[in-house]
C-alpha cells in the first residue's frame, strides 16, 4: 500500500483516545457493580431461553447483490435547459456486488459511514423500501436462493422506529401480537404462556401492567424497555433468523449494552442475528461475532473482530491500542470532505484487498455455491406482496384488531374524559343562550340558528376527534399491514366498530341536553328523530373524517384540509344561502353536503305540526310551521329522503376512505 493511503489510513489521532470507545471513560457511566449484576442477569437469561433445534436453524447469505437508484438531479443544472435537452437521469450504482454469509448461532453486526450502504443492504435483505431501486443478486437460505414471502415466514424484523399504541400496557400489546401473529392451531391459553415467556426472557416482567406510552400525553416505560418489547414482538413466533435496524438508536450507553446483549443471546441459542449498528462502543464491540464494513457500497471486510484485526495490521493501518475498534474502522472507511479523491482511492484499495484476503475469498466460494443452485425466477419482482401470509382466520383478526382499538379508546382520556366534557361544555352553552325559547317571531329565528348550531357542534368536534386518533395511528397500521398481521378491511371496519359507540353516546347526551333546554318541539317522536337525525349527522362526519386522514400525509395536513373541505359543504348548507339559488353547476356540492340534509331533517322534524306562531302586526312574521318551511325553500316531504340521504352519506364517504386507505396500504414502502 502506498504511504499516501497509508497516512490516509491513520486517524486524525491515533496516539489520543476515542470517547466513545475510551473504556476508562465507560467505567464512569456503569458502575463495576451494576454491570456485574447485569451480565448475573444475562447469564439467567440464556439459561432460561429455548434453544433453536439443529434443523430449524438458518445459514443466511447473499450473493452478489448489485442495486441501482435514480440518480438525484444536478443543483447547479438550469430546470429548463434541462428539458429543452431532455437529459436522461442517470442512475446511481449503490451496492456493487456484495455478497456474505451469516451462520447461526452468531452476533453480525453491519457498520459503515453515512452513505456507505448498509442500510440498503439492510433492505435487500429484507426485501423493503426497494420500490426506486433496481436490484439483481440472490438473498438465500440454508444455500437455497428464496423469495420475499419465504423469507418473511422464518424470519423477524425489528425495524429502528418503535411504533405503538401508547395507552396500551406492555402485557396488552404482546397479547394483541400473540393473537395475530403465532399459528391459528394455538389456543389462548398456548398464546398467554408464550407471552409469559418472552417477557421472563428480555425481562419485561416488572413492566408488564405498565403503559407502554406516548411522548407528551401519557408517562410510559423507558427507552430500553421499549426496544426490549419491539424485540418481544418479534419473538413470539420463535424466528430462527432476526434482523434489527439501529436497535441501540436513541438509547444511553447502558441501555444499549442492555439491548445488545440480549440480542448476543438470542444467537446463542441458535438463531442467526443480523444487525446495523451506529457508532458502537468498545464494549458493545467486543460482543460482536461477526462484523461486516461497508464502505462506498461495497464490502470492505466481513468476519470476526480478530480477523479485522489480522486483515487491517496486514494493510499497515492497525487499530492503534485504547482506540475503539468500530470507530477506527468507520474513520478509515470514510469519506472526507474536500479529500474525497484520496479517500476513495483508500477505500477502493481496502475493499480490493479484501476481494483477495483468505476471509472474502471463502465467502465468494461460499456464495458462489450459491449462485449454482440458483433455481427461482427473479425474486425482486415479487416484493410488492405481502412480506408474510396472514396467520390466523379473518374473523380472529377482527377480534384482535376491535380489541385493540376498543381498549386504545377506552384508555384514551383525549377520546373519553375530554371529548365529553367538551360536548357538555358547548351544550350547556347553548342551552343558557336559547333557553326556553317561545314560538314567536324572534323564537322561530333563534330555533333555526340553534338547530343549525347541532350540525356545526357535531361537524367540528367529531371531525378533529377522528382526524386525530385515526392519522395518527396510520404509521402502526402501515407497518402492521405490510408485516402481514391483519387485512385492510379487518383494521377499517374494527376501527368503525369500535369509534361509533363513544362518538354517538356522547353526540346523544350534547343533544338531549340542547333538546329539552330549548324548548323544542315536545312529541317524544320529534325528539328521537332529532336525536337520529344528529347521530346520522355525526356518521357523515366521521366518514369525512376518515377520508380527510387518509388522504392526509401527516396530522398538520389533515387540520389544514379541513377547513378548505368543510367551507363549501357549511355554504350550501341552506343557513347562509338558500336552496333554491344554489346554481347547476354548483348543485353537485349541495348534494353531498350533510349540512343540507341535516338541516332540512330538523326543520321539518320541529315545525311540520306546528300549527301557530305568535305574530305581531309584522307582514315578515309567519304564522305556522309550514310557512316556516317554505320561507326556507323546504317541503315537509322531505324528511325522510334527507335522512337517507344522509345513510347514503356516511356510507359513501367510508367507501371512499376504505379505497384511499387500500390504495395508501398497497404503495406504502
Amino acid at each position: 500500500m502506498s504511504e499516501e493511503t497509508k497516512l490516509l489510513l491513520e486517524p486524525e489521532e491515533a496516539s489520543g483516545t476515542s470517547s466513545s470507545g475510551n473504556s476508562d471513560d465507560y467505567a464512569y457511566e456503569i458502575s463495576a457493580k451494576e454491570l456485574r449484576a447485569w451480565k448475573n442477569n444475562y447469564g439467567a437469561l440464556r439459561g432460561n431461553e429455548e434453544l433453536i433445534p439443529v434443523k430449524k436453524q438458518i445459514t443466511f447469505s447473499w450473493c452478489e447483490i448489485n442495486a441501482y437508484g435514480q440518480e438525484p438531479p444536478d443543483p447547479n443544472q438550469n430546470r429548463v435547459v434541462s428539458l429543452i435537452k431532455k437529459q436522461e437521469v442517470g442512475m446511481k450504482h449503490i451496492l456493487k456486488n456484495v455478497s456474505g454469509v451469516a451462520h447461526p448461532g452468531e452476533l453480525l453486526v453491519l457498520m459503515g459511514s453515512s452513505g456507505a450502504g448498509k442500510t440498503t443492504l439492510m433492505n435487500c435483505m429484507t426485501f423493503r423500501n426497494l420500490k426506486s431501486l433496481t436490484i439483481s443478486g440472490l438473498v438465500c437460505i440454508n444455500d437455497q436462493p428464496v423469495s420475499q414471502t419465504q423469507l418473511a415466514a422464518q424470519s423477524a424484523y425489528v425495524q429502528q422506529d418503535d411504533l405503538f399504541i401508547g395507552f396500551l400496557t406492555v402485557k396488552e400489546h404482546l397479547i394483541f401480537q400473540s393473537l395475530v401473529r403465532m399459528d391459528a392451531k394455538l389456543t389462548y391459553k398456548e398464546r398467554l404462556q408464550r407471552v409469559e415467556e418472552v417477557m421472563g426472557e428480555l425481562s419485561l416482567k416488572k413492566c408488564e401492567n405498565v403503559p407502554i406510552g406516548e411522548p407528551g400525553v401519557v408517562k410510559g416505560i423507558s427507552g430500553g424497555e421499549r426496544k426490549r418489547l419491539a424485540l418481544a414482538a418479534e419473538l413470539l413466533t420463535n424466528p430462527s433468523l432476526l434482523f434489527c435496524d439501529e436497535p441501540t438508536s436513541g438509547l444511553d450507553s447502558f441501555m444499549s449494552l442492555n439491548v445488545v446483549q440480549m440480542l448476543k443471546a438470542m444467537a446463542q441459542t441458535g438463531r442467526t442475528v443480523i444487525c446495523t449498528l451506529h457508532q458502537p462502543s468498545s464494549e458493545l464491540f467486543q460482543m460482536f461475532d461477526k462484523i461486516g464494513l461497508m464502505a462506498e457500497g461495497r464490502t470492505a471486510f466481513l468476519g470476526t473482530p480478530a480477523e479485522a484485526d489480522k486483515f487491517f495490521t496486514k494493510l499497515q493501518a492497525p487499530c492503534p491500542v485504547n482506540f475503539n475498534p468500530a470507530d477506527y474502522y468507520i474513520q478509515i472507511l470514510s469519506i472526507i470532505p474536500g479529500r474525497e479523491d484520496s479517500c476513495k482511492h483508500a477505500v477502493k484499495s481496502i475493499c480490493d484487498a479484501f476481494e483477495t484476503s483468505s476471509v472474502g475469498i471463502k465467502i465468494k466460494k461460499a456464495t458462489a455455491a450459491t449462485k449454482a443452485s440458483a433455481a427461482i425466477e427473479d425474486p425482486w419482482s415479487q416484493r410488492m406482496q405481502l412480506l408474510s401470509p396472514y396467520k390466523v382466520s379473518w374473523i380472529a383478526q377482527f377480534r384482535a384488531v376491535s380489541w385493540r382499538c376498543w381498549l386504545a379508546i377506552k384508555k384514551n382520556p383525549r377520546l373519553t374524559r375530554v371529548k365529553f366534557y367538551q360536548v357538555f361544555f358547548v351544550s350547556v352553552l347553548i342551552s343558557i343562550l336559547f333557553w326556553n325559547q317561545k314560538y314567536d317571531q324572534v323564537g322561530v329565528q333563534n330555533i333555526n340558528g340553534a338547530l343549525f348550531l347541532f350540525l356545526t357542534n357535531a361537524t367540528f368536534l367529531n371531525l378533529m376527534g377522528v382526524i386525530l386518533t385515526f392519522c395518527s395511528e396510520l404509521p402502526l397500521f402501515l407497518r402492521e399491514h405490510k408485516n402481514g398481521m391483519y387485512r385492510t378491511d379487518v383494521y377499517f371496519l374494527a376501527k368503525i366498530a369500535a369509534d361509533i359507540p363513544i362518538y354517538t353516546l356522547i353526540n346523544m347526551m350534547g343533544t338531549t341536553i340542547c333538546y329539552f333546554s330549548i324548548g323544542l318541539n315536545d312529541e317524544f317522536i320529534r325528539y328521537g328523530t332529532c336525536v337520529v337525525t344528529c347521530v346520522l349527522v355525526t356518521l357523515a362526519v366521521m366518514g369525512a373524517g376518515y377520508i380527510i386522514s387518509t388522504i392526509s400525509s401527516s396530522i398538520q395536513m389533515a387540520q389544514t384540509l379541513v377547513s378548505f373541505i368543510v367551507t363549501p359543504f357549511l355554504i350550501f348548507g341552506g343557513m347562509f344561502l338558500s336552496i333554491t339559488s344554489v346554481p347547476p353547476y354548483l348543485q353537485w356540492l349541495a348534494d353531498l353536503s350533510w349540512f343540507k340534509y341535516g338541516n332540512q331533517a330538523l326543520l321539518i322534524n320541529q315545525w311540520s305540526n306546528v300549527d301557530h306562531i305568535i305574530c305581531d302586526d309584522s307582514s315578515f312574521c309567519p304564522k305556522n310551521g309550514l310557512i316556516v318551511l317554505a320561507s326556507q325553500g323546504i317541503s315537509p316531504d322531505q324528511l325522510v329522503p334527507s335522512l337517507i340521504a344522509l345513510v347514503v352519506l356516511a356510507i359513501l364517504f367510508r367507501i371512499l376512505s376504505f379505497f384511499a386507505l387500500l390504495y395508501k396500504a398497497y404503495y406504502y414502502e
